[in-house]
This record gives structure tokens, C-alpha cells and sequence, in this order.
């Protein structure tokens, strides 16, 4: 059973608490204790040595969705179309999911190095980007961009992820939703920074400034992050990987997380152009020329994005905080899943994006967006349950595959069906069943997972 014990250490009367954390693993339940101490006389530690850190590093990382900001300028200064440089992204994310998934043990045994590689990764491949631009070269920006800052994000986004769950035992869902929310909220701080920058000192000097910003909050991270006092690596005790991979629970739990991403993807990339022909049906700017037409949109869909923003943090937050408060962490993904499967429904039924009704528009976005950031945030704390703390970060790493292959699926779905509906009146309308259907594939995903655990559980207490 759990047990919890406190004594005070020899020589310094310092309380500690011991945490022994059952969890159960694949076909067989297991008991696996698991120890470390955590400082209660000082617990304000856990903030310096986990939260910071991790905020410092995730805020950083997380500027690779202003991707946007200069894409086009970009594109303009290297002569090409904005869908080839549009590579550059898609690499990234794809680089991201790829290195979490090789690099998870490695996060796993020593986060110094972790922090520091991820660090050198994302600012070099940041500022190398500049350089491939002024000469010219756009392979280089599919490398820099796309391959060596997509490890920096890779190896970035895990290295806190574990630490916090040690320093927050009680609260783990809680601590991750903190730092992923940082990741999600990155693009909103830092979007109008680079525009101010690139209006006053230009692109190029913009890539380089934010290069050393960069370089210093995350270099201040790699200083400050620490595991809990007593904790210790075991080889002996990680799971490997290709154990993982034989799991079914883990698979399901990979196509829950794929398909929420993908869903997610497939709607805010083309959140824009749906608000922008929904906004212009509307009865109070028929009297608008084509001038102050563009503007109305422009200030309205700039405000829905800002809204998108917040919801998606607080969904990152808000799920895995619920996830700790619940018996079973799946109940979490569950609630993300029916809520987006009821708002694209009430779509289908009320075809409000044909009928420009834009309440229920932006509520369909508000929650898809709170539903995809709870997806990231909660996922650490489910695969716990399962696999156990020893080898989160390599389970968490492999799961991030899944974000590399919804990064180039999301989109691309998007664009093929909105490019491929007969009637282009209701283009973007015929996306929502699609994204309905995926939605309740990956909530029967989470069910099977679920019932299979449960039924485990209940076989390993009447054969004791």
C-alpha cells in the first residue's frame, strides 16, 4: 500500500517526507516502491528548482509557433512561396516529437545535460536560421529551423516535465499543467515582441537579439533546475522502450493523444479563414466598404486569437489539474473528448459556420483549444499511472512521436478536404464531421484503456 512517513534528518533537523508510489505496469500488476525525499521546511525550493525552470525554458522553446510572424518575410527575401518555407515548421515539430522519443532516456538519467543541450540546440539553430537567410540558402533554414532547433525543442520540452512531478508528488497534474501552459502561452508573449522588433530594427537583428534572450532565461534554467534532495537514477529499475512498445495500453493512449492533436491542428489552422468568412456575413458590417471591411475582421479575429490563447493555458492547466482530483487520470481525456465531440455536434446540427453564427462559432473554438492544450498536459500524469515515475520521461518521450507525425497530418488533412469540397460555400463546414468522427475514435481509445486496466486490476486482487 501507499505509505507516506516523515523523520527528521541526522545532524540538521530538517523534516523530510518519504513517498513510496505504487504503480501498475503492462499485463501484470506490480507494486514497484519508488523513493525520494522532499524538502517540507523548504518547500518554496520546489518553485526555484522546478517551476522557474521550467517556465524559463518552456516560454523559450515555445516561440517556435511564432513561426507565423516571419514566415512570409521569409519567403519574400529568399524568392520562394510561403508553402515551401512553410517546411521549416513543419520539420521542427516533426524533429520535436522524433528527439523526445530517441532522447527520453537520456532526459531521464541526467536533466543538467538535457537542459544545457537543449539550450545550445534551440539558440544556435535560432540564430543559424538568420544566417542561412542572408546568404541565401534555404536547406539551411530546414536545418536549423527544422532539425537542430526541433532536438533543442525535443530534449527542452521533456527535461522539466519529470522533475516537477518528483517536486509536486501530490500534485502532479497541477505542476505540468503550470509548465506546458508556458509553452502554450509563449506564442502570445512573444508574437508581439518580434513584431515590434522587426518594425524597429528589422529581421535580421530580430533573430539575433532574441537569440541572446533566449540563451540567457534558458541558460538561467539549466542553472536553477535540480531533482528533490534523495532522489536517485536507477539503470536497474527503467523500463526499455521496445518493452513499452510491445504494451497495448501504451498504443491506445499514443492514438488518443495523436488524434487529439490532429483534430486540434486540423481546426486552428484554418481558424482564421472560417472567422473571416463568418464575420463577413454578419449583418452589422454590411454597410462597410471593402477598406473598413478588412480592418473590422482583422481587429475581431485578432481578439478571438488572443481568447484562443487563454483557453488553451487554461486548458493545459485547468485538465491535468482535474486529472489529479479524479481516480483515474483517463477521466480527464474523457471529459476533453466529449466536450469537443458536443461543440463540433452542435456544429453539424446548427450548420452555424454556413449561418455565420458566430457565438457558436468561437465557442466550438474555445473549447477544441482548451481540449488540445489539457491533451499535452495531461498526458505526462496518464502515462505515470501506468508505466510508473522510474521511466516517465522515456515513456513521455516515446508518446511525443505522436506530435511529430499529427504535426505534418493536422494540417494536411485541413488543406485537403477544404481544397477537395465541391461546394466551396461550405468548405470549412466539412471538415467538422470528419474531425467528430476522429474525436470519438480516440474517445473509445481511452475507454479501452480503461476497461483493460481495470479488468487487470481487478484479476490481480482476487488472485492475492
Amino acid at each position: 500500500s501507499d505509505l507516506a512517513t516523515s523523520r527528521h534528518s541526522q545532524g540538521h533537523g530538517i523534516p523530510h517526507r518519504y513517498l513510496v508510489v505504487s504503480s501498475s505496469q503492462g499485463e501484470q500488476t506490480t507494486e514497484r516502491n519508488e523513493y525520494y525525499m522532499v524538502n517540507q521546511q523548504h518547500g518554496g525550493n520546489r518553485w526555484v528548482r522546478a517551476v522557474i525552470p521550467a517556465l524559463l525554458i518552456h516560454i523559450s522553446i515555445g516561440t517556435v509557433y511564432c513561426w507565423s510572424v516571419f514566415k512570409q518575410l521569409i519567403a519574400d527575401q529568399m524568392h520562394v512561396a510561403p508553402g515551401v518555407v512553410e517546411w521549416g515548421f513543419s520539420l521542427a515539430i516533426f524533429f520535436l516529437g522524433m528527439s523526445a522519443a530517441f532522447l527520453g532516456p537520456f532526459v531521464e538519467k541526467d536533466i543538467k545535460k538535457s537542459a544545457l543541450i537543449s539550450t545550445v540546440c534551440f539558440v544556435c539553430g535560432f540564430a543559424g536560421t538568420r544566417v542561412s537567410i542572408a546568404a541565401g540558402w534555404l536547406p539551411g533554414v530546414f536545418i536549423s529551423y527544422g532539425v537542430i532547433m526541433g532536438i533543442g525543442l525535443g530534449v527542452g520540452y521533456l527535461t522539466p516535465v519529470k522533475n516537477l512531478m518528483l517536486w509536486f508528488a501530490d500534485n502532479k497534474g497541477l505542476a505540468t499543467g503550470i509548465a506546458v501552459a508556458g509553452f502554450g502561452l509563449a506564442k502570445a508573449i512573444a508574437s508581439p515582441v518580434m513584431q515590434w522588433l522587426i518594425f524597429t530594427v528589422g529581421l535580421a537583428p530580430m533573430f539575433y537579439i532574441l537569440a541572446a534572450v533566449y540563451a540567457v532565461m534558458m541558460l538561467l534554467g539549466f542553472a536553477l533546475i535540480k531533482r528533490p534532495d534523495g532522489y536517485v537514477y536507477s539503470e536497474q529499475a527503467r523500463i526499455r522502450r521496445r518493452d513499452i512498445m510491445k504494451k497495448p495500453v501504451f498504443w491506445a493512449i499514443w492514438l488518443a493523444f495523436y488524434l487529439n492533436i490532429t483534430c486540434g491542428l486540423a481546426l486552428i489552422s484554418q481558424e482564421k479563414d472560417i472567422l473571416h468568412d463568418a464575420l463577413s456575413i454578419l449583418p452589422k458590417y454590411a454597410s462597410l466598404n471593402a477598406t473598413q471591411l478588412a480592418t473590422a475582421i482583422a481587429g475581431s479575429i485578432s481578439v478571438v486569437l488572443a481568447v484562443d490563447a487563454v483557453f488553451n493555458a487554461a486548458g493545459r492547466i485547468g485538465f491535468s489539474t482535474l486529472s489529479d482530483h479524479c481516480k483515474r487520470r483517463e477521466t480527464a481525456y474523457l471529459v476533453i473528448f466529449i466536450m469537443s465531440i458536443a461543440v463540433c455536434a452542435l456544429q453539424i446540427f446548427t450548420h452555424s459556420i454556413d449561418n455565420g453564427i458566430l457565438w457558436l462559432i468561437v465557442t466550438m473554438l474555445f473549447l477544441v483549444n482548451a481540449g488540445y492544450g489539457g491533451g499535452f498536459s495531461t498526458l505526462p500524469v496518464l502515462l505515470e499511472q501506468h508505466f510508473g515515475m522510474k521511466s516517465v520521461s522515456t515513456v513521455h518521450g516515446l508518446a511525443l512521436s505522436a506530435w511529430a507525425f499529427a504535426g505534418l497530418s493536422g494540417n494536411q488533412l485541413a488543406s485537403f478536404v477544404v481544397s477537395h469540397t465541391t461546394d466551396a460555400a461550405h468548405r470549412y463546414s466539412a471538415l467538422i464531421p470528419i474531425i467528430t468522427v476522429l474525436y470519438a475514435v480516440a474517445f473509445v481509445s481511452i475507454i479501452a484503456v480503461t476497461l483493460a486496466t481495470k479488468g487487470k486490476s481487478a484479476n490481480a486482487l482476487s488472485s492475492r
